[in-house]
This record gives C-alpha cells, sequence and structure tokens, in this order.
C-alpha cells in the first residue's frame, strides 16, 4: 500500500530501519546534534553524566564515547573527556578547579600557550600563577600556600626537554592536599603510567601520537576520581567543548598503532639524537633517555620507553644566523610546530623568551620531532646541513 504522505516527508521519515548485527574491525561513526528519544519519560530521565545514554550530540556519541573509554584505558584511568585541542582541555581543567583568589603553580619549562593562558586569561579573572622550579621539588613544597589550588607538571619539560622527580613533585602537591595535573603528551600512556604515581589528572593531546597524522586537533583530560571527573564535565558542558565525530574516527584509527609508531619514532629519535651529539657544532643534548641530558636518571627510574622529540643546543660561540642556515637547509625536516606525525620537523626557538634563566641551558636551542623517514636519509640531511652551518 503506497504511503499518503507526501514524498519529502516519506524520504524524512522512512520506516526501515538496517539490522544491528553488522560487525566490522573500525567502529562506527556516528555524526549528530539532535538526538531522538522514544518517549517524554525517556527525555526526561536520560542522563550523559555516567554514559548511560545520550541526549545531545555535544553531549556524547556512541564514537566519542567509545574514544574516552578507550583513552582512559590507555592512561590507566576511568573517566576521560575530550576536547578540541590540548590548550582546550588544560583551560577545561583551570576553569573548573580555580577560582577567584586561587593561586596556580606552573613549571618554568611550561607548555608556552599554557603559561599565556594563565597570565592573560586567569589573572584578569583574578586567579594568579607561579613558576616553580621542577628540577627541584623543594622549591615546589616552598611556594605552596593555602591559596594553591592546582600543580600542573610536565614530563618532560616543553621544549628544553628536562625530566623532573615525578614521585617527589606529586608528593610535595599531596603533602599539602593541593590537585596534581600532569601533561602526558610525551608519554602518551606508553612511557610511564602517571596514575601509578598518584597524580590526580591526566591531560593528553591527542593531536600527537594518537593521531599520528598531523591532521586532527583534539585533547582529552582522564581521572580516576568521579567527584573530581563529574566537576571538570561540568565545566566542559558549560564551554559547549566538542569534538567531530571524524575526528574522533581519526584518533580511534590511529590508537590501533600508537605503540608501533611510539617505539619507531623512540629508536629513530635516539639514534640521531647521539649522532648531532658527536658533531663539534653542538655542546648539549636534551633528550631524556640519553646520559647527560637533566634528570636522566629520574627518566631511567620511572620510564620505560621515550618519544622521538630531543633538543639539541648549538654552540653559543655561533651567530644566529649559522643556526637558521642550518635548519633552512634540512630538506626532509620540514619546518613547523607540534610533533608526533610522520614527517620529521624542525624549530629553533629562543630561549631567552622562554626560561627566567637562560643560563642554565647556554646555547642556540634547536628542536627536532623525528617522523617515520628511515633514519640513514635523516641522518644523511642532518650532516649536509651541517656542511652549510659551516
Amino acid at each position: 500500500m503506497s504511503d499518503p504522505r507526501d514524498l519529502t516527508t516519506h524520504l524524512l521519515h522512512h520506516p526501515y530501519q538496517p539490522p544491528d548485527s553488522w560487525g566490522a574491525v573500525p567502529p562506527g561513526v556516528f555524526k549528530a546534534s539532535t538526538v531522538i528519544f522514544p518517549d517524554v519519560a525517556a527525555l526526561r530521565g536520560r542522563t550523559y553524566t555516567a554514559k548511560t545514554g545520550y541526549t545531545y550530540g555535544l553531549r556524547g556519541t556512541p564514537t566519542t564515547y567509545l574514544l574516552e573509554e578507550r583513552l582512559a584505558t590507555l592512561e590507566g584511568g576511568r573517566f576521560c573527556i575530550l576536547s578540541p585541542s590540548g590548550l582546550a582541555a588544560i583551560m577545561n581543567v583551570d576553569l573548573a578547579l580555580l577560582n577567584q583568589g586561587d593561586e596556580l603553580l606552573l613549571p618554568d619549562n611550561v607548555y608556552g600557550p599554557s603559561a599565556d593562558l594563565a597570565a592573560s586569561v586567569l589573572s584578569r579573572w583574578g586567579i594568579t600563577h607561579q613558576r616553580y622550579d621542577p628540577m627541584n621539588p623543594a622549591d615546589l613544597a616552598a611556594r605552596i600556600s593555602e591559596r594553591t589550588k592546582l600543580v600542573w607538571i610536565e614530563a618532560p619539560g616543553s621544549v628544553t626537554m628536562e625530566f623532573p622527580d615525578l614521585p617527589a613533585l606529586v608528593a610535595a602537591a599531596k603533602a599539602r592536599g593541593v590537585l596534581t595535573a600532569l601533561d602526558n603528551t610525551w608519554g602518551a600512556g606508553l612511557a610511564f603510567r602517571p596514575f601509578d604515581l598518584d597524580v590526580d589528572i591526566v591531560m593528553h593531546a591527542l593531536t600527537k601520537y594518537p593521531s599520528g597524522g598531523a591532521d586532527v586537533l583534539m585533547g582529552s583530560v582522564v581521572s580516576r576520581d568521579e567527584a573530581l571527573h563529574l566537576k571538570i564535565l561540568k565545566v566542559h558542558g558549560q564551554l559547549g567543548l566538542g569534538v567531530a565525530a571524524n575526528d574522533a574516527e581519526f584518533i580511534l584509527r590511529g590508537l590501533n598503532t600508537m605503540a608501533l609508531r611510539y617505539h619507531a619514532h623512540d629508536a629513530a629519535a635516539r639514534e640521531l639524537a647521539a649522532f648531532l651529539g658527536r658533531q663539534p657544532q653542538v655542546t648539549r643534548v636534551l633528550h631524556p633517555a640519553l646520559p647527560g641530558s637533566p634528570g636522566h636518571d629520574h627518566w631511567a627510574a620511572n620510564c620505560s620507553a621515550a618519544a622521538g622529540l630531543f633538543s639539541v643546543l648549538f654552540d653559543p660561540a655561533l651567530r644566529q644566523q649559522q643556526v637558521d642556515a642550518f635548519v633552512d637547509a634540512l630538506q626532509l625536516f620540514r619546518i613547523g610546530y607540534s610533533w608526533g606525525g610522520p614527517v620529521s620537523l624542525v624549530v629553533p626557538y629562543d630561549l631567552g623568551a622562554m626560561r627566567a634563566d637562560r643560563s642554565v641551558l647556554p646555547g642556540h636551542l634547536v628542536r627536532f620531532s623525528i617522523g617515520l623517514e628511515a633514519v640513514a636519509d635523516l641522518q644523511a640531511d642532518l650532516a649536509q646541513a651541517l656542511r652549510v652551518m659551516g
């Protein structure tokens, strides 16, 4: 019997539903803003906070729920929240846990945009911050006051790659009842287990190794304590933070090969860092897994692997123009921020604008992110660029 309704209506309300026995290796990708409820009771009774149902696309879909659960497993936590970038995840944590009159402590080698967020945005809302020496737990302990509500930790430090004494830093904060949040983007859930060290919150820029393709921006916040999770989740919803279904799909796909890629990046980076360490123009290699790098002993005590990321200090006697010429001469290494993708990257940094005490690491700093090219080809590229430097 033909449907009496207009064809346009019939197409929008077609009765066919595909069978639910579909099975495949990749998970389904669900896209929606509106979520349909079967009745009013479901509309009024359904909640998204415990992933027991769906209320609105921004609050989660089967695709994002699945990704959150897998990321919680990766980090060794219980609860996960997705954000459109790593920096958005940091902001979510800060805004959920800090109020007017509170103080935030950041390591001196903190990720630059995180420090700028504290100085430019949080400060306008009456939230102060201090920078502590991440290589000196006593300095952190001395800076904690009654106003301190959150301590961010990075392992290793951004750009300069110092690896801190993680247990000591966490213990210093715990002794005063202060929450700790760790940026675990470098460790990627593979190099060490942050929650085993009693960290409260783990932030991960999924843009890097979980993606692996240099084509997705996303961040996550993982925790173990339900009350803490719900506090962050509430602000997450108030900020309207969400991720696209196809971006979640890419991260889910990337997780399948992340461990293989991570260890390949690791092996290649150690070999190339050692090569650069033998060059006369280089005064120091900053790679946590190599002896002589700041905090190497802490890395060895806590980690089983390392990311494909390191920095080198070129002789301070060299002119900046020579260092820039070296970077420009590289052919396989592309000049660009971020890391964790298939193509090797290089960026020169001005330490004077980043650290309170530049004298600790004198020289011209250049950071390398090692991709998935053949190590011999990358080494040859470095060698020819060093000849250009002179």
